[in-house]
């Protein structure tokens, strides 16, 4: 056994050895692009130039179908109508990707998407709330900061009706304060703090036991009131136990280990009484006034967060967060593990996308226009380059992504709608109800699909959900004039038929083995035709196609 001083040493030198490459690793702003190149163009400039160095040859530009259907889902969180792929399509304009991506931000449905989209980040794996939901939708709609966004669910206490419901991220927690901690330190800031919560972290020297526990600190005086409102005591220390088995008092401190003290008050003991009542009777009685503390310990931490000098994590965060959804995999992947031992595929691009979305007042809807305009989101999925398929942070190809449940379920109801139901396009003053009339039905199915995780496959339980569920009839293959099926049956050549089938459903042009193969099984089935139809169209919305974006 090697002697413990030698342990210590190597160990040291392990630590040392971090902070140099956490030091090498840093981004100094003078070898940036200036401010006022574009998202795209620097995206562009900084991937090609890694693939550049690294002798890779990307995959080439996906068609217009593909481009269509892959932005329409991005963006608008469904695969796009008949109506949209022939307009699309059949234009010639030389800045029609440029002029699809600002008509998709500027529809309904990409405030809808974009709120499915921060609700499964930030509340859907623990409960569904549709007030919470509404408070997103509307702050989305009115286009909201995100930093806005931050503090409102951060310091909310249900006292504003527009706000109320932003609480909810933390009242969820409530019974947890390692929950509260953890979920915001991974959620807001890509940090897995907890990692630090037993030791000091044995590998990546940032995290200390001092980090977790004054990052806890500004919640541990969190509680929920009688009158279902955040509320925040008087008074409470965190205590904790280092691994050397001495007591400590955490300080309130921001993952960069700026610290807040707060403001000594002598409190006599009738008073610490008076004001320990007030909080029982808060906690028992609806009607109970809430009492407020002079010191809110989460005022602060949303003040450090969101100082010049710490909000590094917090907008870096969030772009990679943007990111890992349109491209399958972050620039720090997995996103919540941002620390020297986990060091960005492009720390330079993620540098200068965090400035440019501070400069531009945290503006998601801007950051996510100009990633999906860029060449690098538009790459095929498929590699026929020389060698093995380059590893996913090189971003030298599409990655294929499994749909979410409101994807796939807002996709099905509009894929298998007549044509003629729809309205020609999401610009229509139509388009905003029939979007929420949508949203609304496709949330029985969304409920019943499972969320992708890491190697998603779909699952036995949804391969059984499509065969035997009377949903999937009644909602996608009705013979009904309002559905796809209906519509159908009034084509009279079998080759329209397909056609439609393959382009309502799949976004493009079945090739000559797929027509081939459908006219032969129509054929087949001529003593009962729309049953035939049906089972075209079935195996079309549950084919892998139709379950992946690509």
């Amino acid at each position: 056994m090697m002697p413990s001083n030698f342990v210590r040493f190597r160990f040291g030198l392990l630590l040392m050895a971090f902070t140099l490459c956490a030091i090498d690793g840093a981004v100094a702003e003078d070898d940036l692009l200036p401010a006022e190149t574009s998202i795209p163009e620097a995206i562009d400039h900084y991937i090609d130039a890694t693939l550049m160095k690294e002798k890779i040859t990307p995959s080439p530009q996906i068609d217009d179908a593909a481009f269509l259907r892959r932005v329409t889902l991005d963006l608008a969180g469904r695969v796009p109508t008949l109506h949209e792929q022939n307009a699309y399509l059949d234009s010639t304009e030389s800045d029609k990707k440029q002029k699809l991506i600002g008509q998709l931000l500027a529809s309904p449905d990409f405030a809808f998407h974009q709120r499915n989209r921060l609700d499964e980040l930030l509340l859907a794996e623990i409960k569904k709330d549709n007030n919470w939901r509404e408070y997103l939708l509307k702050s989305v709609q009115a286009d909201k900061p995100w930093d806005q966004m931050f503090r409102e669910i951060m310091l909310a206490d249900g006292s504003d009706e527009e706000t109320a419901a932003a609480q909810e991220f933390l009242a969820s927690r409530i019974r947890d304060v390692n929950k509260m901690t953890n979920d915001t330190s991974k959620l807001f800031f890509g940090v897995s703090v907890n990692c630090a919560q037993c030791h000091d972290h044995p590998l990546v020297w940032e995290w200390k036991q001092d980090h977790y526990f004054g990052f806890a600190s500004f919640f541990n005086r969190t509680y929920l009131t009688k009158s279902k409102r955040l509320a925040e005591k008087f008074d409470g220390d965190m205590q904790f136990r280092t691994t050397e088995g001495e007591e400590k008092t955490a300080e309130f401190m921001f993952l960069t280990g700026v610290k807040v003290d707060e403001p000594k008050v002598e409190v006599t003991d009738d008073l610490k009484k008076e004001r320990n009542e007030q909080i029982k009777k808060a906690q028992n009685d609806e009607n109970a006034p809430i009492p407020e503390p002079g010191f809110s310990p989460r005022e602060e931490f949303v003040r450090l967060a969101l100082a010049d000098e710490n909000q590094s994590f917090f907008a870096q965060s969030i772009v990679n967060r943007m990111w890992a959804s349109l491209f399958g995999s972050g620039i720090i992947d997995p996103p919540d593990q941002n620390h020297s031992g986990n060091e960005p595929s492009h720390p330079q691009l993620l540098k200068w996308l965090e400035q440019d979305l501070i400069a531009h007042n945290y503006d998601l809807k801007r950051l996510i226009g100009g990633i999906v305009a860029s060449q690098a989101y538009a790459r095929s999925s498929e590699w026929n380059g020389e060698g093995e398929r380059p590893q996913k942070w090189f971003f030298a190809m599409s990655e294929v992504r499994p749909l979410t449940p409101r994807q796939y379920s807002l996709s099905l109801l509009i894929s298998t709608t007549s044509p003629e139901s729809l309205p020609e396009s999401n610009e229509d003053e139509k388009w905003a109800d029939f979007r929420q009339r949508y949203e609304n039905s496709a949330e029985g199915m969304a409920d019943q699909l499972e969320r992708p995780s890491e190697h998603f496959q779909v699952s036995v339980d949804e391969a059984l959900l499509f065969s035997n569920n009377s949903r999937v009839e009644n909602d996608y293959l009705r013979d009904s004039g309002d559905k796809l099926v209906g519509h159908l049956k009034k084509q009279e050549q079998p080759e329209q038929q397909i056609l439609l089938a393959v382009k309502s459903t799949l976004g493009r042009e079945p090739d000559e083995g797929e027509t081939a193969g459908f006219l032969e099984y129509l054929n087949e089935r001529q003593d009962r035709p729309v049953d035939g139809l049906k089972q075209i169209v079935w195996a079309l919305i549950t084919s892998p196609e139709m379950r992946f974006n690509y």
